[in-house]
């Protein structure tokens, strides 16, 4: 589907990001046209945000949402009445917005009207009464008294022998907070019902008190297993916005950390699922093979997660010869050890007997719910920037999507593997091919209103940052994007009709993030 096939008589406005991305403002009726065009169409919701623009001369508030398109990204714009900010819910043909539209409830106090669900999300009842985090008057007076809390309404199924099993938000493991209430029979799962929100920071808030500039350092750390991609795509939205082109090195330095960042998180999640397959060995194995990969990062970029190396402009680190050659010589090396491990992963039989059909979600549900990025082209959702919408470097680098249909424990596990040794390739061709030249150019910011956009292909997923600058370069708005936000949805799809000593298996093979969409 292309920007002319939504069928909207609209101005588009392109931004200069390296990937095609437009923006228009529509009105209510074409709102919902665009909705159900692109949902007819197959397109994928990438993200739905507020912003509250009182400030401006004749603004107010508006809800925004980007759409992935087979021409890029479109992202439109329905200003909202002042006095009653209310707008067509979109749950009903993308149900991965429900979440997003109950957060904008909470931080900004605009309403999705015909929503099915209009319980608070990130409201745990621990804000003052009337507190509406990210309008621009917002005051929070820590002495006020706070709202009342009350029950969450969790769905409760009834029946003979039913009964729940509630789980969090503290659990046993040091791990984020989630509080996961399963509905069950004997050990048979019939229900999960998810609520998170619990590392709510007031980042996106925080965002609006920093300039531009040092915000990047707050994105890289919205997520901390994401912290090149959420960087890559807040710099490359500020850039868009300041009409900002970096340097070609810079590019693929960028591609280098996030390809870096990838395998890591991948070396960690398998040797993770290997350990809640009862099979230590694999734990063992690729926790050595990951603390190896974050040692060498740590020597060449200065952190172990690449933390603040991607910048406005540019890179902060430009490695040398010595340490490009030691960075292709740890793929060579790591290469045969994974392939050995994928090896006895697929030969165990005790292995794949938890993971073959465990978690299943079928290519119809996938298509259905809006499942994306890893767990996605496990299910058949063959969607991937790098392949797809190749921004430089990658558009030089052909880089080769990993999918599945079966979509299981396994076949996450199988793309797991599959994008390590690719990315292994694609680490090598980074370093060698390397172009000469500056990491970092000078970004002039723009004196009036800007925005800008950034779509990055993280490990999990697309990230997508949609940034406003108002006058004097300030931060109006800074929206970023997790995949978690489509895939927690589908996790609890995925667990009805396992057992309950499943569920950490299942949950381990998606990885979503807790703190990437608790903002």
């Amino acid at each position: 589907m292309r920007f002319d096939e939504l069928g909207l008589d609209l101005e588009w406005h392109a931004l200069p990001a390296p990937l095609p991305i437009a923006r228009g403002t529509v009105g209510t009726a074409q709102w919902h046209q665009a909705a159900e065009a692109a949902a007819k169409a197959g397109a994928r919701l990438v993200a739905l945000w507020g912003s509250d623009r009182r400030a401006d001369a004749g603004g107010g508030f508006v809800v925004s949402t980007a759409y992935a398109l087979r021409e890029g990204l479109a992202w439109l714009e329905l200003p909202l009445n002042v006095a009653s900010p209310r707008y067509p819910a979109l749950s009903n043909a993308f149900p991965a917005a429900l979440r997003m539209q109950r957060a904008a409830r909470d931080l900004l106090g605009i309403e999705a009207h015909g929503a099915a669900d209009q319980r608070p999300w990130l409201d745990h009842g621990a804000w003052p009464e009337g507190f509406v985090p990210l309008r621009h008057d917002a005051a929070h007076d820590a002495a006020a008294p706070l709202a009342e809390a009350g029950d969450y309404a969790f769905v409760r199924v009834e029946g003979d022998g039913v009964h729940e099993i509630p789980v969090g938000p503290v659990h046993a493991g040091i791990i984020e907070p989630g509080h996961f209430r399963f509905s069950i029979v004997g050990e048979k799962v019939l229900r999960l019902e998810q609520r998170l929100g619990y590392t709510h920071k007031g980042i996106e808030r925080r965002f609006t008190e920093l300039a531009p500039v040092e915000a990047a350092r707050l994105a890289g750390r919205v997520s901390g297993d994401s912290t090149v991609a959420f960087a890559w795509a807040y710099c490359m939205a500020l850039e868009s916005a300041a009409g900002c082109t970096i340097p070609a090195r810079a590019a693929w330095l960028r591609a280098l950390m996030l390809e870096r960042e990838r395998v890591a998180n991948h070396l960690g999640d398998l040797g993770a699922l290997g350990n809640d397959a009862a099979f230590a060995f694999g734990l063992a194995q690729f926790s050595r093979l990951r603390e190896d990969w974050l040692r060498l990062s740590r020597e060449v970029f200065g952190h172990r997660l690449m933390m603040d190396g991607v910048q406005p402009g540019g890179v902060a680190t430009d490695p040398d010869a010595a340490a490009l050659e030691r960075m292709r010589a740890q793929c060579d090396a790591i290469e045969p050890e994974v392939r050995t491990l994928q090896a006895i992963y697929d030969e165990h039989a005790g292995v794949q007997d938890r993971f073959m059909t465990t978690g299943r979600v079928a290519p119809e549900l996938a298509a259905q719910l809006g499942l994306t990025g890893l767990a996605g082209r496990a299910s058949g959702r063959a969607a991937d920037l790098r392949c797809d919408r190749p921004w430089p470097p990658y558009d030089a680098l052909a880089v080769k999507i990993a999918t599945r249909r079966e979509g299981d424990v396994a076949a996450r596990v199988a793309v797991r593997f599959d994008e390590v040794v690719e990315s292994l390739r694609l680490v090598r061709a980074l370093c060698t091919r390397l172009p000469h030249g500056p990491v970092s150019t000078s970004l002039q910011l723009p004196p009036g209103a800007a925005f800008g956009a950034g779509w990055v292909e993280g490990w999990r997923g697309e990230v997508f940052v949609a940034l406003e600058l108002g006058p004097g370069a300030a931060i109006r708005r800074c929206h970023c994007h997790d995949p978690s936000w489509h895939n927690w949805p589908v996790l609890e799809h995925a667990v009805i009709g396992n057992i309950v000593p499943d569920f950490p298996l299942i949950n381990k093979s998606f990885n979503l993030s807790y703190s990437g969409q608790d903002l």
